[in-house]
């Protein structure tokens, strides 16, 4: 861990002896989260906690609770005047836990030293359940992306059950979903005025629980009701048709309240705020971080999580894709909030002096690497709109998918005279490319010359996701005629500029709608492409995706198509091994597979046997 000038009173305290050290008597609000402490802007507890501290509150933060001693961590600094919030982290507990198989995992990016072991399985729900204990009478308010995604009834693959509303299992007083910093700015100044928070049931993107008999304090709100948890227990279909109506709300402009009962309360879903402002957002990502650990690290070991973003610039959120399998629009919003060029490159001066920046730029990007500043051309178009995705099955119309700024941006990023080299981590959506004549011109092949040429470092990860065209429009994602393209024009600017790169993709198996005959085919084609695959991954269904809804249902929740998918280890395994057909472990296996599927003519292009 590098040493900094920093004095301790820079970081939110964490301990007694801290708040005493800021010469403070009495904490406003106490932050509870999964992760280690990383003062930074990618890491939510922290930008929740700066939020509230610009707002003149005094706010702590206690990350990574014992929750199995007596209990003390969650006793250490009071009550606060105001709320408890509590964050599983930057992830989902169990998605963070275990694997596509549920085997547990031996590691936490989030923890020092990359340990496993620091937080408990639902970690939301637990720390709720022991502040409730602890201190009844203190409101506690949750979100993180597990809180975010768990707001309504869904599917937990880890349980294999149905679960309720996570306010309903935590007994939580408010639930914030998604980017929550003009929420919660909301919700502390009605608090200020000694507003309690049963009459706070109208703040923009908030969820809460009220007695079926009580009365919601407005009804002006246009309300979408769903199918009440209970019906979803016995009737998988009623489950699906939900999540069409959730996802729907969830990608307007322009949302209703959506309304779920759930045996002996309602959880109402406030809408979204329907963008929150440039202006607002560079606020948030220039508050006072100090951009790295807490100095109680110091001897603990590099946080992996945090090692990975250090020297990375965040310049958006959002994305438009609505990919069956991601988590992000959901969480997040389709509509993208960028941060303008002058507050990027304030954060870059500040990268730049950091101890241990040895010239290297890590990562431009955010959700994907090249939707920065694209919105509707005409927004009046994008509030009637009710697609979850922008680009899928086509591009739309309306869409200004103009990648000047973005080439701009990296111009001004890699001539800066302390960085030597800006590279791309995050994933380069190539679908946004092409014309519709599928071709690369303009602006589009301006930014790929620019980003081979400058931005990558030996190797560009895309994620063409799969190789069928049917399983690719169950995963929302372009036809893999757009990947062959796409490596073309990859390959032709390499020669060009006399470039040495590599392309690699990324792959999923055992995805809704892939069975074992499209697992071989994907092995033969990407062995025509000359890819040993490296980027692969099993899937694995999270909350409010399309995908999970696929995977408990057995049913596209937009047609009722019936869709098989891979479930058992044994039918995962099958799938998986088609990945690696070039290791000689797994020749024998599948070749036995192939025959009983009597498919010779994928053996034969595989191990070139009959």
């Amino acid at each position: 861990m590098e040493k900094s000038e920093y004095k301790i009173t820079d970081w939110l305290p964490t301990t007694l002896k801290e708040v005493k050290q800021r010469g403070w008597d009495e904490l406003d609000v106490i932050l509870f989260t999964g992760d280690a402490y990383v003062d930074h802007p990618s890491f939510g507890a922290a930008v929740i906690g700066r939020v509230l501290e610009s707002e003149g509150l005094k706010v702590a933060i206690v990350p990574q609770p014992n929750w199995e001693d007596d209990l003390r961590d969650f006793k250490k600094l009071g009550k606060p005047r105001l709320f408890f919030g509590v964050t599983s982290g930057n992830m989902d507990s169990m998605v963070n836990h275990y694997t596509a198989n549920k085997r547990l995992r031996s590691d936490d990016a989030y923890t020092p030293g990359g340990k496993a072991g620091f937080r408990p399985d639902y970690a939301t729900v637990v720390y709720t359940k022991i502040l409730k204990e602890i201190f009844p009478e203190v409101p506690v308010i949750i979100g993180g992306i597990e809180a975010s995604l768990r707001r309504l009834t869904h599917f937990d693959y880890w349980s294999e059950k149905l679960k309720p509303s996570i306010l309903y299992e935590s007994g939580a007083d408010m639930l914030f979903y998604g980017n929550a910093e003009k929420a919660i700015i909301e919700l502390v100044r009605l608090m200020q005025k000694n507003t309690p928070i049963p009459k706070l049931q109208n703040i923009s993107q908030t969820a809460i629980m009220i007695a079926v008999s009580e009365k919601t304090a407005d009804n002006s709100l246009e309300t979408c009701p769903l199918n009440s948890h209970e019906d979803c227990l016995v009737d998988k279909i009623k489950f699906a048709k939900n999540f069409k109506l959730i996802e729907i709300e969830s990608n307007k402009f322009y949302a209703k309240r959506i309304i779920q009962n759930v045996y002996d309360k309602v959880i109402i879903v406030n809408p979204p705020y329907p963008q929150v402002s440039e202006k607002e957002t560079d606020k948030y990502y220039e508050l006072p971080y100090t951009r790295l650990p807490h100095p109680k690290y110091n001897k603990r070991g590099n946080i992996p999580a945090y090692e990975m973003i250090k020297f990375s610039l965040n310049i958006h959120r959002g994305c438009f894709g609505g990919c069956s399998f991601c988590t992000i629009s959901a969480h997040q919003g389709k509509f993208i909030v960028s941060r303008s060029q002058k507050s990027v490159l304030r954060e870059l001066e500040e990268v730049v002096k950091l101890p241990d920046f040895k010239g290297h730029i890590t990562d431009i990007g955010g959700p994907s690497a090249n939707m920065y500043r694209m919105k509707g051309k005409d927004l009046s178009i994008c509030e009637m709109c009710e697609r979850p995705s922008c680009i899928n099955p086509t591009i739309c119309k309306n869409l200004d998918t103009d990648h000047n700024p973005l080439i701009n941006l990296y111009s001004r990023i890699r001539n800066h005279p302390k960085v030597k080299k800006a590279s791309i981590g995050s994933g380069i959506r190539y679908d946004l490319l092409f014309d519709k004549n599928m071709e690369i011109t303009g602006d589009k092949l301006g930014y790929v010359k620019d980003l081979l040429k400058y931005h990558v470092s030996g190797r560009l990860k895309v994620a063409p996701e799969h190789t069928s065209d049917a399983v690719l429009k169950v995963m929302r994602k372009p036809s893999f005629k757009l990947f062959y393209k796409f490596k073309e024009i990859f390959d032709k600017i390499n020669k060009e500029e006399n470039l040495n790169q590599q392309l690699i993709p990324y792959f999923i198996s055992s995805h809704p709608g892939s069975t074992d005959e499209d697992m071989a085919d994907l092995a033969c084609k990407t062995k025509d492409l000359n890819f040993h695959l490296e980027q692969v991954q099993d899937f694995t269904p999270t909350p409010m995706t399309v995908s999970e809804v696929i995977y408990y249902s057995g049913v596209h929740p937009y047609t009722m198509e019936k869709i098989y998918t891979a479930k058992t280890k044994d039918e995962k395994l099958n799938q998986r091994m088609f990945f690696f057909w070039y290791k000689k472990e797994f020749k024998q296996q599948i070749m036995n597979k192939l025959k009983a599927m009597k498919r010779p003519d994928f053996i034969a292009k595989l191990f070139g046997q009959k």
